[in-house]
């Protein structure tokens, strides 16, 4: 390998941040914000099962992104016959016109995974909005704001996992997509953008931007976008950078967390050019139950 071809590698370290809880599963984080000299986090949920289907979208709050203390619920499920009914899940940040957005991924009732088979119930993407990181959080009577596409499109089943970035003034909704039959393994990034947080949110035409993926992190990077890759597809377990935000290719081969929130420095200030990440959170497993680490990054660039 080449310093041209893999220009940096990356490893990273762990601990506790919301300890393991026997009966309670708390999964895929948010980016984590600072607001007023407090670190907030946003994750899923849940005491039904570990899965995090059944899950709401919760909140915690750190000092010093060390000690994590967990402040209550931020997203409840929806009402009967809502979009949302059965879990709200996923959470994402976003930062704009004012106010704080919680992206979060959706099933309605009745509800199946059928083992992550073809008869799965479809995901939607929906989003709420709020003054105060605390809340209370209202959301858009619009959602969902992303739908899957059509048969045969690859993510004609699951829109899932979304992460946010600012570009050109625009809001660029990165999220993982799967084909309704295929697998999780066949999991792929896509591209949906907008002018305004709450939509309309219009596929990108080179979907997928990345044939790979799952949980999705994505951050600016010296004026472009990187991208962390869960250990999935042909382009798992790497690290992918897009000068354009679009045209993903390789950088470097890497072990991620799994599901990381990094924490965003650049606090989703427009065309912020960006640095690579330094800490977040991710989530981890133990006897089933899963439980949130934080992760803290060492970059190096290859002799």
């Amino acid at each position: 390998m080449t310093s041209a071809t893999h220009p940096f590698h990356v490893t990273f370290q762990y601990r506790d941040a919301l300890s393991y809880e026997e009966g309670v599963s708390r999964r895929d984080p948010s980016p984590v914000l600072l607001i007023d000299g407090t670190f907030h986090v946003w994750y899923s949920r849940s005491t039904a099962d570990y899965s995090g289907y059944a899950a709401s979208v919760w909140h915690a709050t750190s000092p010093d992104g060390i000690a994590w203390t967990e402040v209550g619920e931020a997203i409840p499920k929806g009402p009967n016959g809502a979009f949302d009914e059965h879990g709200v899940f996923t959470p994402t940040t976003l930062v704009a016109e004012g106010k704080y957005w919680l992206y979060y991924t959706a099933v309605p009732e009745p509800f199946t995974n059928d083992n992550a088979g073809p008869n799965a119930t479809p995901t939607a993407i929906g989003v709420a909005w709020a003054t105060d990181p605390n809340g209370p959080w209202t959301k858009f009577e619009g959602n969902p704001v992303l739908r899957p596409g059509a048969v045969g499109n690859f993510d004609s089943h699951r829109v899932d996992d979304a992460c946010l970035i600012v570009r050109g003034g625009k809001y660029w909704m990165y999220y993982k997509g799967r084909e309704k039959g295929l697998t999780p393994g066949q999991t792929k990034m896509g591209l949906a953008i907008a002018d305004r947080p709450t939509g309309p949110f219009v596929k990108h035409a080179g979907n997928p931007v990345v044939g790979s993926g799952h949980e999705v992190c994505v951050f600016p990077d010296g004026g472009g976008v990187t991208a962390i890759m869960a250990p999935v597809g042909p382009e798992g377990a790497t690290v992918q950078h897009a000068p354009d935000g679009i045209h993903f290719t390789k950088q470097a081969n890497a072990t991620p967390p799994s599901a990381p929130g990094p924490y965003r420095e650049d606090h989703y200030r427009n065309d912020d050019p960006g640095k690579k990440i330094a800490w977040g959170l991710n989530q981890q497993g133990r006897k089933g139950w899963v439980y949130l680490e934080r992760f803290d990054c060492t970059w190096g660039v290859h002799e």
